[in-house]
């Protein structure tokens, strides 16, 4: 019983050693603040408002041409929108790309595109490096997985 005890306390002990160490108590962790020029865009383009997801995004990647996310954003609402400029939409995901390479969005979006231009060696190219990203099946691999696969579905049926 006194073994019990000693081994319970042990292991009390150990797991509280490190907020005893960092000051007595672990404050809870906080993400960090939203970007509000993000949280307009997504709800934008929540209601398909593409128009005004283009604005949004156009303005944020004019004041501020380093973030990856606005230009992923910016290329996203241009190819959901009407008459999409294949050009524009190009550029930007490059542009994210080029600013952060392990975007995964801008790497699952960028393969969307090539699906859409009919180029299904390149959507591949970006799947396959989604999966080198993705320690497990992450989010933005299956969802290029099953746009791939449902682009090939449609070739075999012409």
């Amino acid at each position: 019983m006194k073994a019990l005890l000693l081994c319970g306390i042990s292991a009390v002990t150990f797991a509280a050693a490190p907020a005893w160490a960092a000051g007595g108590t672990q404050e809870p962790r906080q993400a960090p603040p939203a970007d509000p020029v993000i949280e307009k865009a997504q709800a934008a383009i929540a209601r398909q408002d593409w128009k005004q997801a283009q604005d949004i995004t156009r303005e944020a990647v004019t004041k501020n041409p380093g973030n990856a996310d606005y230009h992923s954003l910016y290329a996203y609402s241009i190819r959901k929108g009407e008459n999409p400029s294949m050009d524009e939409v190009f550029r930007h995901y490059n542009e994210a790309l080029r600013i952060d390479p392990q975007h995964r969005n801008a790497q699952e979006y960028l393969g969307e595109a090539y699906l859409m231009a009919g180029n299904l060696d390149k959507a591949k190219e970006h799947l396959a490096i989604l999966n080198q990203l993705c320690f497990f099946p992450c989010e933005q691999y299956t969802m290029l997985k099953k746009a791939v696969a449902d682009y090939e579905a449609k070739q075999v049926k012409k």
